[in-house]
């Protein structure tokens, strides 16, 4: 792990947790199952801390495996405390299953890979009349389980002095007074703001070559789907540890 450097007034989470955060899996179930090996790894040889798992959204689309990815979070909730928090990618797949006409924009975003891990295979000429008739498919073949996962997906989440979300704040408004959309979608007026904020910001969405510290927030969005890093970021007091 690669740990920041530590100044006075750093943010800290309560004593006695440890957080151990990533953000924009997209499909990558291999490196998922990488990363869950070295969480139980640092969780056998610690004791007495409280573990808590922060996934900051975009599980699906791009990358191979959305299905296994999603399977793999649900199972890990069964044995370990989780928050799970939603993601522009899960917002559009939403979406998409609730109005019918919607499929363009969630393809443009990644969706066919998506498709293809549920086994809904498009021809070659996947014209539109077949591209809605393969969402009608996916509706059938998405397991209810996978759906309410998605649905069940928080905004946000704050611990200490941290606020983890997907893509950022608008930096004009309050961290309670945020909406879902700003919290799953913004960039450069988050991502070039200088702003202290009432809490340091943990966030992704936006992809960086390394985990970016800044004063008042740091990406942890390492392109995982492309460069094949998937970013662990752990939190246990007033340290930051990257892997």
């Amino acid at each position: 792990m690669g740990s920041f450097p530590r100044s006075r007034g750093q943010p800290r989470v309560p004593d006695g947790l440890r957080i151990y955060a990533m953000t924009d899996i997209h499909g990558r179930a291999d490196l998922l199952q990488q990363l869950f090996r070295v969480i139980d790894r640092d969780i056998a040889a610690s004791s007495h801390i409280r573990p808590i798992h922060v996934f900051l959204g975009d599980y699906i689309d791009r990358g191979a495996y959305s299905r296994q990815t999603i399977d793999l979070l649900i199972d890990r909730a069964r044995r370990f405390e989780c928050v799970f928090l939603k993601g522009n990618h899960e917002m559009v797949f939403l979406e998409m299953l609730a109005r019918e006409g919607y499929e363009d924009h969630w393809l443009r975003y990644g969706g066919l890979q998506t498709l293809l891990s549920y086994g809904v295979q498009p021809s070659p000429k996947f014209d539109k009349a077949e591209r809605a008739a393969l969402i009608d498919e996916l509706r059938h073949r998405i397991p209810p389980t996978h759906v309410h996962f998605m649905q069940s997906l928080r905004p946000c989440f704050a611990c200490g002095d941290f606020f983890f979300v997907h893509a950022g704040v608008r930096p004009d408004l309050p961290l309670n007074e945020q909406n879902d959309k700003d919290l799953c979608w913004i960039r450069d007026e988050f991502l070039l703001s200088t702003k202290k904020f009432e809490k340091f910001i943990v966030h992704g969405h936006s992809p960086v070559d390394a985990p970016d510290r800044r004063p008042n927030r740091i990406n942890i969005d390492t392109g995982a789907y492309a460069t094949d890093n998937l970013t662990l970021l752990s939190i246990q007091g007033d340290r930051m540890l990257a892997v």
